[in-house]
């Protein structure tokens, strides 16, 4: 009598075959560890900290500077009443510091300062040119509708010569862009009142003459402060 041997069937019933946990369990190669990587993420932590930290050290460093009040014109000197004294941030900028605010006061302003300007030296000057050799200042005693209302000293001006109906000349630009020094106030008969302007000295003579005789007007020029 034969008897023969057949292979134990496993928990699946299938011969030859991996139990069902086995089978998932497949073997995994170990993780490779990049020492250098981990280096690298910590240093940018700690510097990203470093950075900030710099950051709010230097935000609280304050600085005492020049802050502009009234709007001085170009050429015309920056007195101490035009300027106060402002904390602010030490980022760097030149700003002319308060403590030479008596130096400032000898000085000129090389552009027209608005109020609000925080002062720099780049902003200022030793020596008006509007103010140096072959320049001169003149009178004008302007009617109504001689002069534009709100003018005010800084301005740029043309001085036009306009003539009498009396004569046959043509209007012309006797000074093209002319710095209005001072305005005086309004006179009770109601003329524009006194302004001095500054223009070049071959020119005055004409605009001395013209304005004798209450033939000049100027026209202000916005765009050319």
């Amino acid at each position: 009598m034969r008897t023969s041997e057949k292979p134990a069937a496993n928990a699946s019933g299938l011969p030859g075959t991996l139990s069902g946990a086995a089978s998932r369990k497949l073997p995994v190669p170990p993780r490779e560890r990049k020492p250098a990587l981990a280096a690298l993420a910590v240093l940018l932590i700690l510097g990203g900290a470093l950075a900030s930290t710099l950051l709010v050290l230097r935000s609280g460093d304050r600085i005492s500077a020049i802050r502009i009040t009234q709007q001085v014109g170009a050429g015309q000197p920056i007195s101490e009443q035009a300027m106060e004294e402002v904390q602010i941030a030490d980022t760097g900028i030149g700003y002319v510091a308060w403590k030479h605010r008596v130096a400032v006061a000898e000085t000129y302003a090389a552009v027209t300062l608005l109020p609000g300007t925080l002062l720099t030296e780049q902003m200022t000057t030793t020596a008006s040119q509007e103010l140096g050799p072959g320049k001169a200042k003149v009178g004008l005693a302007l009617k109504p509708g001689q002069a534009p209302a709100g003018l005010a000293k800084g301005d740029r001006v043309q001085i036009v010569y306009v003539p009498g109906r009396t004569t046959q000349s043509q209007s012309r630009v006797l000074a093209q862009s002319a710095l209005v020094h001072s305005v005086g106030a309004p006179g009770r008969t109601g003329s524009t009142g006194l302004i001095t302007v500054i223009v070049d000295s071959s020119a005055s003579p004409a605009i001395v003459g013209y304005a004798s005789s209450g033939e000049i007007a100027v026209a202000e020029l916005p765009g050319a402060r």
